[in-house]
């Protein structure tokens, strides 16, 4: 057979079993063999005197009594008999596999695997691993991802009976020999084969590390091989403008730039006038003056004669940035598109923008509409690109003539990530928050502290200020014990009665709803919004000073922190009061996190080291690939190296050229 055979052809795999292993991306004989266990079960006999209490282990003995089988409740059952290791007599129960009854003999031998109590002396079977011989065939058994339809075991006779086939002799070296040597590597073969069935856990080991580095260092000469695409392949436009024009805006700006924000100007400015394509990322945290940064960049578009377009995921966003850049920009023309805008309005829009009249235009996803023609565009600049897929940006550069990308977003992205979600691009942070600006006191009561939460809120009313109560969920949820928008908004009514005028906010509502809410509530005419997460990303409302956040364990930190970010935006004292109870220590500790820490980056490799890169940012969303083994966390120095070779190989490309050769980039965020 091939290695790549369909994998129907295997013997032993029928139609049947071929669609459920198609379903776990299995096609090809290839597939199988590079589809690796995500953990094992280290069944080798253990010494109980070495054994942890709760831990899993495999213990070995002779039986020397026989089996009982009690019955209890509705088909339930709990097989015990014990067993001798040396001198000591060890007690074993097996819950819910009465089958197991007719294999225990007294004077066998017998391997056990199960969970050791050591108060007690005895193990609570999970397997019968052996009997009659004190040995089994293999001590590391794989655990694999498997779906309805297929057992585990059927899968790992799926790639023996692959192995038996010669069919992994076919898979062929794909790192070069001088990273295999300098890294001390396993060779591929060796590797792929302990991977499934290791000699020991040494072997698994090495076999790991190899997989690892193998798929990090691929992954990152696709992004290396984008980058040079995005440089070298395509020609850029170069904006050609004075500084002493940029000089006299700035200038005229009502503040000044911190330091962060003039290098982070310094370097879109440097991309801009060169004649390569500029993919850039602007990353800051919360209120850190990334948008005035985006304003710059596209003046300096408008003064080399080029269009300018920013695109935002909300219309009452873009309306506040079409409000505030006339002020900015008196002397531009400057547009807003969006879908609430009336025929005539839209019309006009449209032939300014086909024109060359309009020299700035924001809007949201009605500028990648079909019948949006630029005149010459130059920069692109997305805010809160995550919200954005890969299509949408994509649909928006194709609106010019390669014109330069910026990309924009508050969530701070550990470098763990953003070497490999966004290792394509260049990226500027902004790591300083303006001088003046306020810390925002963060507070973490439970449930039945809240009636005092509310008390000293009427306070902060009566003194003319406004505050947000956020919810996880719209409507009540049988599963989930949590305080829902709707009756929270009931609650709030009856408790303040007329001293408050009160708002409900949430994603269910019509994009008009939500934007007639938001707006009552930024011109002054709500004093409370109750809503969910839909304010994330949203308006400015200087006069909000407080931000309750109801079961706050239930949301990652770094999303909590983006909430506290919608107070703290004017010069009165602000509060987030975290409402939770968690039920966990780890729960606990992010509490205390939220409460000591305002620095979004460290909240950020927090939550991505409790939660993943996948909770944090959605895999699908931010294009943040699922490795098959490579942990972007636990394997962060395995990341660093590969991406320092990927960068060393594109610098030298006639170090590896087959390699480089082979490199598809079409793929990387599918």
């Amino acid at each position: 057979m091939k290695l790549l055979d369909s994998i129907q052809f295997l013997r032993g795999v029928g139609p049947k079993s071929a669609a459920v292993l198609n379903g776990l991306g299995i096609f090809t004989l290839q597939d199988l063999l590079l589809y690796f266990p995500f953990r094992y079960e280290d069944f080798k006999a253990r010494d109980v005197a070495e054994l942890l209490d709760g831990e899993k282990a495999t213990i070995g003995g002779a039986i020397v009594t026989p089996p009982n089988l009690g019955y209890f409740g509705a088909r339930k059952s709990r097989l015990t008999f014990k067993i001798k290791q040396d001198e000591r007599v060890i007690g074993v129960s097996f819950f819910n596999q009465p089958y197991l009854q007719k294999q225990i003999e007294v004077g066998q031998n017998a391997l056990v695997y199960g969970v050791w109590d050591a108060k007690r002396q005895q193990i609570s079977g999970i397997k019968l691993i052996a009997m009659a011989s004190a040995a089994a065939d293999n001590d590391f058994m794989p655990v694999y991802h498997v779906k309805e339809g297929l057992k585990q075991a059927s899968l790992v006779k799926y790639i023996q009976t692959a192995f038996d086939e010669q069919v992994l002799g076919q898979l062929t070296e794909n790192l070069p020999a001088e990273l295999i040597e300098k890294y001390r590597l396993m060779a591929r073969q060796e590797a792929v084969k302990n991977m499934h069935f290791p000699t020991d856990m040494a072997a698994h080991k090495q076999a790991l590390r190899r997989v690892k580095f193998e798929e990090l260092f691929l992954f990152q000469l696709k992004l290396q091989a984008l980058k040079n695409k995005e440089k070298s392949g395509r020609v850029g436009l170069t904006h050609v403008f004075s500084d002493a024009d940029m000089d006299k805006k700035i200038a005229e700006l009502p503040f000044a730039l911190t330091e962060a924000q003039a290098r982070a100007v310094s370097e879109i400015l440097s991309d801009m006038r060169a004649p390569y394509h500029m993919n850039r990322l602007l990353q800051g945290d919360v209120g850190s003056g990334k948008t005035v940064v985006a304003e710059l960049a596209m003046y300096a578009a408008c003064l080399a004669n080029f269009q300018a377009a920013l695109m935002v995921p909300t219309e009452i966003l873009a309306r506040q940035h079409f409000k505030n850049l006339p002020e900015i920009f008196p002397e531009l023309h400057i547009g807003l598109l969006v879908s609430g805008l009336k025929a005539a309005e839209r019309r006009e829009i449209l032939a300014d923008l086909a024109s060359g009249h309009l020299r700035m235009v924001v809007g949201t996803h009605a500028l990648i509409q079909e019948g949006v023609d630029f005149y010459n565009l130059g920069l692109v600049i997305t805010d809160e690109q995550h919200r954005f897929g890969v299509n949408q940006r994509k649909i928006l550069r194709e609106k010019g003539q390669n014109p330069d990308v910026l990309m924009m977003t508050a969530t701070p992205i550990p470098r763990t990530l953003a070497i490999t979600a966004f290792g394509d691009m260049d990226v500027s942070i902004i790591d300083e928050l303006p001088k003046g600006r306020q810390p925002i006191t963060t507070r973490w009561i439970r449930h039945e502290q809240l009636p005092s939460v509310l008390e000293w809120l009427d306070g902060e009313l009566s003194a003319g200020t406004q505050s947000y109560f956020v919810s996880p969920l719209i409507e009540e949820s049988e599963a989930l014990d949590l305080k829902n928008a709707e009756a929270l908004y009931a609650e709030l009514s009856e408790h303040f009665g007329v001293r408050a005028r009160i708002g409900l906010l949430h994603g269910r509502m019509k994009n008009d709803e939500k934007d007639a809410i938001m707006i009552a509530f930024k011109a002054q005419k709500l004093d409370v919004l109750v809503s969910t997460t839909v304010i994330e990303v949203g308006v400015d409302v200087p006069n909000a000073t407080v931000m309750v956040i109801m079961d706050a364990d239930r949301f990652g930190l770094s999303q909590l922190h983006q909430l506290r970010g919608r107070v703290g935006r004017g010069s009165k004292k602000s509060y987030c009061i975290l409402v939770a109870n968690p039920k966990t220590e780890t729960g606990k500790e992010r509490m205390k996190l939220m409460c000591d820490t305002q620095n979004g980056f460290t909240l950020a490799e927090a939550d991505l080291k409790m939660r993943g890169s996948g909770e944090i940012f959605g895999v699908r969303q931010s294009g943040i690939p699922e490795f098959l083994v490579a942990d972007l966390v636990n394997d962060y120095n395995i990341l660093e190296v590969a991406r320092e070779e990927a960068v060393a190989a594109f610098r030298n490309p006639d170090k590896y050229p087959e390699l480089l050769s082979e490199i598809a980039v079409d793929d990387l965020f599918d």
